[in-house]
């Protein structure tokens, strides 16, 4: 039997915008308790309010479905204290949903330390810390689901991509460790891939033949899924799935010969310097205050 989302406590991070909020609207209407928390304090309060105001209970008053909470997930203290205040105030976390994430472009000779840095910071780094902290709180309860929004990038590796795919690969790589960690414990883990999704993220990149690119809609519903009937892979869309295992058995030139072919090498590189990436690569830039403090 699927499994009952009512009343879960699902914290989501990066949770005010894009796949985070999208997720957040899904588990709201499927009956969780949402915590939005991101970077923008106040747009998290924006799309917690949203969502209160569009799950009224039958008698007309407001449920509470959705609070929202400022976190720079590269503060490892900060991160720690929220989930210790939601427990507090809202309960025991029954699900976290690593999902911030920044995806800057470029060449690696031409990508700035620091922007190196805010990466592994928030891609990576962060997903472990917070990771690490919902399995102590759920492993203790014998429950709880840790999903881990990685990318098809993390499979599939993409030129002017290469630390964003070392993130994601990082990612996919630590996530099916942990979940031989948690065998017969009773908390879960899924790793989310998608492909292509029409956020900011995305913003410059075209089309190619080989990859369909899915609305954030799509990854949300992909989620709420996993948490119903849990499973580790989960890609958006179903098809990149087998892409992936087929290309595994390919000799090394025949998939890079495919991956040219169909238009996934030139994917990031046709977005270099693309006017409609700058407002997204200049927040990109200023989303890791707290890696940038640790390094002094």
């Amino acid at each position: 039997m699927a499994r009952s989302l009512t009343d879960q406590v699902v914290v989501i991070t990066g949770g005010a915008r894009g796949i985070g909020a999208a997720t957040a609207a899904a588990l709201v209407r499927a009956g969780a308790r949402v915590v939005v928390a991101d970077l923008d304090a106040d747009l998290a309060k924006q799309t917690a309010a949203t969502l209160t105001r569009e799950s009224p209970l039958p008698a007309g008053e407001f449920d509470i479905r959705a609070t929202a909470y400022g976190l720079d997930v590269t503060d490892r203290a900060a991160f720690t204290a929220l989930l210790d205040q939601v427990e507090a105030e809202i309960g025991p976390i029954d699900v976290l949903v690593n999902n911030a994430g920044i995806m800057p472009i470029a060449l690696i000779e031409d990508e700035p330390d620091r922007t190196t840095a805010a990466q592994l910071a928030v891609n990576l780094h962060a997903v472990i810390h917070g990771s690490r902290e919902a399995v102590r709180r759920m492993k203790r309860r014998g429950s709880g689901h840790v999903v881990n929004v990685a990318s098809a990038a993390g499979r599939i590796p993409v030129p002017a991509g290469a630390t964003y795919c070392a993130t994601k690969f990082g990612v996919i790589g630590f996530s099916e460790a942990l979940r031989l960690e948690l065998r017969d414990t009773g908390v879960d883990v899924s790793c989310v891939m998608p492909a292509i999704v029409r956020t900011e993220l995305a913003a410059g990149l075209k089309d190619s033949k080989g990859v369909k690119p899915v609305t954030a809609e799509q990854v949300a519903e992909a989620i709420v899924g996993a948490l119903r009937s849990p499973r580790f892979d989960v890609y958006v869309p179903k098809s990149v799935g087998p892409a992936v295992r087929v290309g595994a058995l390919l000799p090394r030139r025949v998939g890079e010969w495919l991956s040219r072919g169909l238009g996934g090498e030139r994917l990031f590189l046709d977005a270099l310097d693309s006017a409609d990436r700058r407002d997204y690569e200049a927040r990109a830039a200023d989303s890791a205050p707290g890696a940038e403090e640790t390094r002094g």
